[in-house]
């Protein structure tokens, strides 16, 4: 393809991408060189946990071509999710009743969304082109999509280890297109944090160890969602409400003054979930917690991580009787899990 027809192509693909409901997409080559020895380096002091996966597949996630054969470039685009402005979800964390939940979990399933949406682009891209190799993923297989996208220009990996846009913020999903078009590369995206350290000052667990490195194993979105046994309990009563995931270095982020509201329907709440309460949503039972969870990312922990989460969270609420009342309810649950987590609960509470 002559440089002239891919750069008009390169445009294109980003105009489409735009129609497509995406904020940004940018473009960058293979070369993953830095990103595959800084997480060589962070494997190798098992700060990840249970995350076994992100160690398997040897090469393949920081070297594209050997996850898709005769990849050329990777196409890489940012969907906002941001669904109220941020002062109501500082409400929610502060109040003690309320189950939180962060906010990229609060609609449908974004992985869904996102593919959908790529695919969508893809067959745009080959009704102009032909038939070229691509392969679509969100956040599906081993790809190295944070440090893809800073390097296609969507913006930089901060301090917290989430990536920041200087006009978007942080609050966005990324997607990925690997494919065989020989286009032209965008200039990777600068750091901006500067001295800025208020993502690891106020990181309830002490989770980002240093700038730019999140030890998962303290990290509360590990904890709630990735973790499949007990919270170690040094950490349950730094957990506040937080039930699944924790947005505290995003609140805090000086560049999601810049955020905007999501415009996708299908990011908004679904089922009340961003008003709910805890002892709602303890009482529901696992046919509920599949109902009221279907096509959202919450229900791949199941309704037993679910419930150790709240038990957790209610032990760190106010003492009440109809507390106490609903964590004894919970005593005798079938699952070792939930009980263990409920008699701690109990005991601090007082009783």
């Amino acid at each position: 393809m002559p440089s002239a027809e891919a750069a008009r192509l390169a445009r294109a693909i980003k105009a489409w991408g735009a129609e497509l409901g995406f904020q940004q997409v940018g473009i960058t080559d293979c070369d993953l060189a830095t990103a595959e020895q800084h997480l060589a380096h962070w494997l190798g002091r098992d700060m990840h946990g249970e995350m076994h996966w992100l160690a398997h597949h040897g090469s393949k996630r920081t070297r594209p071509a050997e996850l898709v054969p005769g990849t050329l470039r990777i196409i890489s685009a940012r969907m906002d999710y941001l669904p109220e402005y941020q002062a109501n979800i500082e409400r929610a964390l502060a109040d003690p009743a309320q189950a939180f939940v962060s906010r990229y979990a609060l609609g449908r399933d974004y992985h869904k969304v996102l593919r959908q949406r790529l695919r969508r682009l893809a067959r745009r891209i080959e009704a102009q082109v032909g038939a070229f190799g691509y392969r679509v993923f969100v956040d599906s297989a081993p790809v190295m999509e944070k440090p893809l996208a800073q390097k296609a220009g969507l913006g930089w990996i901060g301090k917290h280890t989430n990536l920041i846009n200087t006009r978007g913020g942080s609050w966005f999903f990324l997607g990925e297109i690997y494919c065989d078009l020989p286009l032209p590369a965008d200039p990777p995206a600068e750091d901006h944090c500067g001295r800025c350290k208020a993502c690891i000052d106020i990181c309830p667990t002490d989770a980002i160890v240093a700038p730019y490195v999140l030890d998962a194993r303290l990290c509360i979105s590990y904890l709630t969602i990735e973790h499949p046994g007990p919270i170690p309990e040094p950490l349950r009563a730094r957990m506040g409400n937080r039930i699944y995931g924790c947005d505290d270095c995003q609140l805090i982020c000086p560049w999601n003054r810049f955020a905007h509201q999501t415009e996708e329907t299908d990011f908004l709440p679904r089922n009340g979930l961003d008003t709910a309460t805890l002892l709602t949503l303890f009482a529901w039972d696992e046919d509920e917690f599949l109902k009221r969870t279907e096509g959202t990312a919450i229900r791949r922990i199941g309704q037993e991580r679910w419930l150790r989460n709240i038990a957790v969270a209610l032990g760190n609420s106010d003492s009440s009787p109809v507390v106490r009342d609903a964590l004894n309810a919970r005593a005798d649950h079938p699952s070792l899990l939930v009980r263990e987590h409920v008699r701690w609960a109990l005991a601090a509470l007082g009783g």
